[in-house]
């Protein structure tokens, strides 16, 4: 029988996808040292924008998911239903595990491992933002890591709207908890306005497309159209992670060990919470146009939402508000490499999880 949410198949990386990381590389470097040499066009660029997001970000992540929303079919959407495990992964590991597991990490680095070389002010800081990180599931660049991937990208919609779902009941009560914090201002507008650019717009707009294509020449002429702005996502990729680095250019030269500091637990809970979530689709038979979407959606963060509490909560300059800025720093690099591994895996997987399971 044939699976309900089967996988779109995606032909082989081009030769400019498969050295992704090299473009990300050299796009760190120049965003860094361009916004070191000239820093006042990026001083302006960072500053267009509404509730915490960034306006010339959101433009190029809409770039990036809207070849993926043209894919989706709103029939097989419907039908996701009757393969819930792939949700089931995506909703135990962000919410039962995820914002535990990180607290626990950021607990252990800034306490006995170097706590002291920080100092108990900068420790605490440090590990609220990374709280915040912990407890915010990303909504936008999902659907980037699950296109790398060749995830369904049908699944991939119903798992990032049931989070964005969950998000709006639980995730202040769960910082508030992590944090002791008694009352925690959710910033609505950054959520909202998050959701309605990040997935909502790009939504409409890839199912009018969709459906113009589909009126003049079928599912060939999607096909066909997918592969020709595919560029789109990884040109716009590279553009934004440029961008990122050149916002953050001055932090990077003047702080570079707390940074490092910071890093380092992100990265060790961001390869936990991936394995975590990979191994369990694998084990649990979850075909890995599924199952790859599942873990990637664990590991990464909505850290326009984590920046904003963190300012709200603690302020500007604080440590905590840094903290949830080198997670936007670390997550590209960390989440590329995933998709590397993800795709270099895909028999080692399939050994474990045959696609008709």
């Amino acid at each position: 029988m044939k699976t309900v949410c089967s996988a779109t198949k995606a032909s082989p990386l081009g030769v400019f996808e498969r050295y992704l990381s090299v473009w990300v590389g050299l796009a760190m470097l120049a965003g860094t040292l361009l916004g070191n040499l000239a820093p006042a066009p990026f001083a302006t660029l960072a500053r267009l924008e509404y509730a915490h997001v960034n306006l010339p970000v959101a433009v190029l992540i809409w770039a990036m998911i809207f070849p993926m929303m043209v894919s989706i079919d709103f029939a097989a959407v419907r039908r996701v239903g009757e393969r819930p495990r792939g949700l089931v992964i995506t909703l135990v590991v962000n919410w039962l595990i995820k914002p535990f597991t990180m607290a626990g990490i950021a607990l252990l680095f800034f306490g006995p491992i170097w706590g002291e070389r920080v100092g108990p002010e900068l420790a605490q800081a440090y590990i609220a933002g990374m709280i915040l990180l912990g407890a915010a599931p990303c909504t936008a660049m999902v659907f980037v890591w699950s296109n790398l991937t060749r995830g369904d990208p049908n699944y991939t919609l119903v798992q990032v709207a049931v989070n964005d779902l969950i998000m709006v009941f639980a995730f202040a009560p769960i910082v508030a908890l992590l944090l002791g914090v008694t009352q925690v201002t959710v910033p609505w507008g950054t959520l909202l306005l998050s959701v309605l650019l990040y997935v909502v717009i790009p939504l409409v707009a890839g199912n009018l497309t969709r459906r113009r294509l589909e009126r003049r020449g079928g599912v060939a002429a999607v096909t066909a159209f997918t592969a020709r702005i595919k560029p789109l996502t990884v040109v716009a990729l590279i553009a934004t992670v440029g961008l990122l680095f050149a916002f953050q250019a001055r932090t990077l030269v003047e702080r570079p060990l707390d940074i490092a500091l910071i890093a380092v637990p992100l990265l060790v809970q961001t390869a936990l919470i991936f394995g975590i979530a990979y191994l369990w689709a694998r084990a649990w038979r979850v075909p890995l146009a599924v199952g790859a979407p599942a873990a990637l959606i664990g590991t990464s963060n909505f850290f326009e939402l984590a920046v904003a509490v963190a300012i709200s909560l603690f302020g500007l300059h604080s440590g905590a508000a840094l903290a949830t800025v080198v997670g936007v720093l670390v997550e590209v690099p960390a989440m590329l490499a995933l998709v590397a591994l993800v795709n270099r895996s895909r028999d080692w997987y399939r050994r474990g999880a045959p696609e008709a399971a």
